[in-house]
């Protein structure tokens, strides 16, 4: 399972990117580190707040968006650093070796910089050429049981990997609906709301689109690949909302126009809500325990668990089929609450995708099935050993 190797898994024929090296300045809890990889799946192990999830933030710093944490970048500096930081990773696969590398100048002022090679690029969305990323961390274990919210975040996050424009036009339609919003705190003149609405309407149905084919293919593959004795419950999975209905029922432009007519009907009744009541950010992925048939937030905290982990492992063979790479795959505190057939399971999944894993947890035991298979690692306070 070595990255100098790259041997193929069974028939999976995407490339599969390995990072080789990671190099961290004034991060987090890292005051420097530079840590040579040497394996498909890597373990980090130590105490509570060693800083293991750190590294894998810093990974995650490679997928479009704010990494794992959802943190400002600003936050990420080093506490008595320089305020800036950087992150570097050396990455690997068939074609080659390839240096990637992002993090904000010393004092934390201006943009987050991104570069490949050396040469500056405009975003992390240039890095999704090279490398996807997925994963799944303790926070995400309250998903069916949370809000609505939580799972459109889920959701976009899952879309980002596989379509990595469809951040900028979440965004978009975020600024839009803002701008809707204020123009319906006073008196405006309908031309002004008619043009809002037109804009709100048109990214509405493309985020709409792009959401609901992410949760199509992804549905498809589960279907095609249950297995009722799965440790991993399959998921049955569905968006649920107003534009869905509509984006699901006409053609995008049919959709636009009904949409654009709900919103200047209910103008009076977001005005007094100060908010738009109908669109995708009101939208809910419903997602049903397949072999047991009923919804995720009513099956144990163990079966969710187990869903969720499920789910995730067959986005990331959906993000292989879609890229065409083999997406790096984080999962933090993964194997705290399995039991060792759940366990076994999980790492014969990860070595059937066949790209890279980091894998973290406080007991080292938990990784004992894979000795001779991974690097294994013992992360203290600013420092890693192996």
């Amino acid at each position: 399972m070595t990255a100098s190797v790259l041997p193929r898994a069974a028939g999976f024929d995407a490339r599969r990117p390995h990072a080789r090296r990671i190099v961290l300045a004034d991060y987090r809890s890292y005051a420097s580190l530079d840590l040579d990889i040497d394996a498909g799946v890597v373990a980090l192990t130590g105490e509570n707040g060693a800083g293991k999830t750190n590294v894998l933030e810093a990974l995650s710093l490679f997928a479009a968006g704010r990494g794992l944490r959802r943190a400002e970048f600003s936050d990420c500096a080093r506490a008595g650093g320089s305020g800036g930081f950087s992150v570097s990773i050396l990455l690997a696969d068939e074609d080659g070796e390839t240096r990637l590398g992002t993090g904000i100048d010393p004092g934390g002022e201006g943009a987050r910089k991104c570069r490949i090679d050396g040469a500056p690029v405009a975003s992390p969305r240039d890095f999704a050429e090279r490398l996807r990323i997925v994963w799944m961390t303790p926070a995400m274990d309250g998903l069916f049981a949370g809000s609505a919210g939580d799972r459109r975040r889920f959701l976009d996050r899952l879309v980002l990997t596989v379509d990595p424009a469809h951040g900028s036009r979440v965004s978009a339609l975020e600024r839009a609906l803002r701008n809707r919003n204020r123009l319906l705190e006073g008196y405006t003149e309908a031309a002004w709301l008619d043009a809002a609405e037109r804009e709100v309407a048109e990214l509405a149905v493309a985020v709409t689109a792009a959401r609901l084919e992410t949760v199509s293919r992804l549905a498809a593959l589960v279907q095609s690949e249950r297995d009722d004795a799965s440790p991993f419950p399959w998921a049955d999975l569905a968006l649920a909302g107003d534009v869905e209905a509509l984006v699901a029922a006409h053609s995008a432009l049919e959709a636009e126009d009904r949409y654009r007519a709900r919103l200047a009907a209910g103008r009076p009744r977001d005005a007094a809500a100060g908010r738009t009541l109908v669109g995708p950010q009101a939208s809910d992925l419903v997602v049903r325990h397949g072999p047991k048939g009923i919804e995720a937030r009513a099956c144990s905290t163990g079966e969710q668990k187990a869903l969720l982990t499920g789910l995730v492992l067959a986005h990331a063979r959906l993000v292989a089929a879609v890229s065409g790479m083999a997406p790096l795959v984080l999962l933090d505190e993964i194997a705290a609450h399995f039991d060792p057939r759940r366990r076994r399971a999980l790492y014969e999944e990860l070595a059937r995708l066949g790209g890279q894993a980091w894998l973290t947890g406080a007991d080292p035991a938990a990784f004992a099935d894979l000795a001779g298979h991974a690097q294994l690692l013992r992360v203290t306070p600013g420092r890693i050993d192996g």
